[in-house]
């Protein structure tokens, strides 16, 4: 088999707050080969951005420090790397898209000068070169007139064009790796299917493999390959998008399809009204619990759910969850 573009392994990032330490990413791993659209999904709270903040090296410290695991990148572990080899590689070998462009971009700065500006920093080319080349990526994520375009300023550009803008950035070095945090939010529905139709377009011509982070089980059906689920820092359930959308497993998933509408019929037939998962994400101060942190939210709590964090089980060859019940069903654990 090949090796993995990536590799994050055992991963726990914790963080200081008033009662203590808290581990906001609790040994999380998977593998992402290359050319392939990985999606972690979650709720809000359930450790997806902090899961790319850590790959890019942005844990902010103090507060965070990955405490734990380890995170390869091509053999080079990205956790045990110095600050300026970070540096090297944010933008030109793993790049990310954040979920707001509006706060991302600098809004003293033409959009033309801030791609300039990592062509330079990571390709070494002239400032006439960037420019040049900062006008052929506008004109990639299809912005119209990008000559003109390429000295407005981010207030300028509607909310479609500016996180087309983002992805111009965070494509123009040709990265290995893009991660997109929430592309689409805000934006309406039109714009939402021309973004990922230009994300799929350009990693087929520039190879990237992507990370999509994202709540909404729509879009992983649209663009993932594969799906990681989190809820409170942890992963429960990995597999196939086809698994993970059509066979779900672990109740939380099960529950986040049947909040969609046009999926409720892949999870269940005799149901067919919009459900909605009870209660809410636990605080920050309530991660690292000993058991199942899905416990208080599951109809299918068993005593051990309180007592013990569930290992992986391995469900099919390319379907694993972290529930108690699944594992006295099937009988095997360690995925």
């Amino acid at each position: 088999m090949t090796e993995p573009l990536l590799s994050v392994c055992n991963l726990t990032v914790e963080f200081t707050i008033r009662g203590g330490v808290v581990p906001v990413i609790d040994d999380l791993s998977f593998e992402l080969a290359a050319g392939e659209t990985l999606s972690l999904v979650g709720e809000s709270g359930c450790g997806k951005s902090m899961t790319a903040l850590a790959i890019m090296g942005l844990i902010p410290s103090p507060p965070g420090t990955i405490s734990a695991g380890s995170i390869i990148l091509q053999g080079e572990d990205l956790v045990q790397v110095t600050d300026a080899r970070l540096r090297e590689i944010r933008g030109n070998e793993v790049s990310m898209v954040f979920q707001e462009p509006m706060t991302s971009l600098n809004p003293v700065y033409t959009v033309g000068e801030q791609i300039a500006e990592t062509l330079r920093r990571h390709q070494g080319l002239t400032r006439r070169q960037a420019q040049a080349q900062a006008i052929q990526m506008i004109d990639a994520v299809q912005i119209p007139l990008p000559d003109r375009r390429v000295h407005d300023y981010p207030h300028q550009l509607s909310g479609g064009m500016r996180q087309r803008i983002m992805i111009a950035m965070a494509l123009a070095c040709q990265p290995k790796i893009l991660i997109a945090d929430e592309p689409t939010t805000a934006l309406d529905v039109t714009v939402q299917a021309q973004i990922f139709d230009l994300m799929q377009n350009l990693q087929k011509e520039t190879g990237a493999a992507i990370i999509l982070i994202t709540h909404d089980m729509g879009s992983v059906a649209e663009m993932a390959e594969r799906v990681v689920v989190m809820y409170a820092g942890r992963k429960i359930e990995d597999g196939r998008v086809e698994d993970i959308l059509l066979r779900p497993q672990h109740p939380y998933t099960r529950g986040l399809i049947a909040c969609v509408p046009h999926l409720l019929d892949t999870v269940t037939s005799d149901r067919p009204y919009l459900q909605e998962v009870p209660g809410m994400v636990p605080p920050l101060a309530d991660f690292g619990f000993e058991g199942c942190m899905f416990a208080p939210r599951c109809n299918l709590v068993k005593d051990m759910c309180w007592q013990q964090k569930p290992d992986a089980t391995k469900l099919t060859e390319t379907q694993s969850a972290a529930c108690w019940e699944l594992a006295s069903n099937n009988g095997t654990t360690n995925a």
